[in-house]
């Protein structure tokens, strides 16, 4: 029997790369705007994954579709911070609307953990 594991979920696969995107991006400005908003944009982006890996490794369904919102919101606040660095002019146009798209997909893809995780999980 195959067992469902972490690196094999999508959402967490497009957030895991995202956020060492944003870590590239991030890494590169200068001093203060990576202390004010580089360190709260790559933090939110950040627990886009480690939520869903945290909910993942969690057993029971409630606990773990806990998680999955915490990385549902995390992905509505990065939105925040994307937006800001495009207006801040610390990112180019196509950093913002290659993280833009992943960061709208995103949600869709969590929403579907979370009816899986309801649908087939009985604790």
């Amino acid at each position: 029997m195959n067992y469902l594991q972490l690196n094999n979920i999508g959402c967490y696969k497009r957030a895991f790369s995202l956020s060492n995107y944003v870590w590239e991006i991030v890494t590169a400005w200068s001093w203060f705007p990576k202390k004010t908003m580089g360190s709260q944009f790559t933090q939110a982006i950040d627990s886009i994954s480690a939520n869903l890996a945290e909910g993942f490794e969690r057993y029971n369904k409630k606990d773990k579709i806990k998680f999955y919102y915490y990385s549902f919101g995390s992905t509505k606040e990065s939105l925040d911070w994307n937006q800001k660095a495009k207006i801040r002019g610390l990112i180019k146009e196509s950093q913002y609307l290659y993280i833009l798209t992943e960061l709208q997909v995103l949600p869709k893809e969590i929403h579907h953990l979370i009816r899986f995780t309801n649908l087939k999980l009985k604790i």
